[in-house]
């Protein structure tokens, strides 16, 4: 060992007191991150903390100053007393009418599109795609006014139609994304099936979708989340309150209740995102998975 460090120049205390020096700065380091990161991810936090201590309060303590982060005692009832004077069962049951539906419809246009897009070389594919890509400069509001009149004259105002049928029709986003993962495919695969007799449906359905199930679930959870959360569009076009989504609902208990009992629709807040939670839990891995392979094959 002597005669190696003295090889380099270095004598051995040098290289173990360097070596430590090294150790205790990338340490230092370490720990400056890792504060930053509190630090910042404190402000993502504290929103949540806020909403679910003020859903656990009684109403004398939602207008105390200093402001109370421990309700005592802690009101469980509220959530079930919002759930029950609210009807947040209907308007939990009318969310998911809208956002399952709205799910099967992505992943089945929306892949199909992306699959020519990406696999079947056919002329102006490429312009095409980008007149596809340049529709995501049009904000959603100036479509809005034309949509409700084909929407009325269709006969389907006050109805799920408008918020589930558009989304048959694909998305440029999720076509973007879905391409970016089908162009990664080895194209051998669907050499091979073309070779064994496979029709473009048979290898997009049995070949390629399978292996695109990262990516799906990435279309599957934006979808939900985009359809579960949305306020506009059932403001919209529905009008009756039997219709109700979580938002709208929300939105109602708001105009009903008001400050007087604010804890009740924090309560409603805190149920109304369980479901992403719980969604994302499953799929966290796989969404994850979809997001690292979609940004980096193409």
């Amino acid at each position: 060992m002597t005669s190696q460090a003295s090889a380099v120049g270095l004598p051995q205390g040098s290289r173990h007191r360097s070596s430590s020096r090294y150790l205790l700065l990338h340490s230092v380091e370490a720990i400056g991150k890792y504060i930053l990161l509190i630090f910042f991810s404190a402000f993502f936090i504290l929103p949540w903390v806020w909403m679910i201590s003020t859903s656990l309060k009684n109403p004398q303590e939602l207008a105390v100053w200093p402001p109370i982060w421990i309700p005592n005692p802690i009101r469980w009832d509220n959530y079930a007393q919002a759930f029950a004077q609210a009807e947040f069962s209907r308007f939990f049951l009318n969310t998911l009418s809208i956002a399952l539906p709205s799910v099967v419809g992505a992943l089945l246009s929306n892949s199909l599109v992306a699959y020519g897009f990406a696999r079947i070389r056919w002329p102006g594919r490429d312009a095409v795609f980008a007149i596809v890509l340049a529709t995501m400069i049009l904000p959603g509001f100036v479509t809005f006014i034309p949509l409700y009149v084909i929407f009325h004259r269709l006969g389907w105002i006050n109805t799920y139609a408008p918020l589930v049928v558009p989304i048959y029709f694909a998305s440029p986003f999720f076509i973007f994304l879905l391409r970016q993962f089908f162009m990664g495919l080895p194209a051998e695969l669907s050499d091979a099936a073309k070779v064994d007799g496979a029709s473009e449906f048979d290898i997009f359905w049995r070949v390629i979708l399978p292996l695109a199930r990262p990516a799906l679930a990435v279309v599957a959870l934006f979808q939900f989340i985009g359809s579960w959360n949305d306020y506009f569009g059932p403001l919209i076009y529905l009008n009756d309150k039997s219709l109700y989504t979580v938002s709208l609902g929300i939105a109602n208990m708001r105009g009903v209740y008001g400050f007087s009992n604010y804890a009740w629709i924090m309560a409603a807040t805190v149920m109304s995102i369980v479901p992403i939670i719980v969604l994302f839990f499953f799929v966290q891995r796989t969404f994850i998975e979809g997001i690292a392979l979609t940004g980096l094959k193409g």
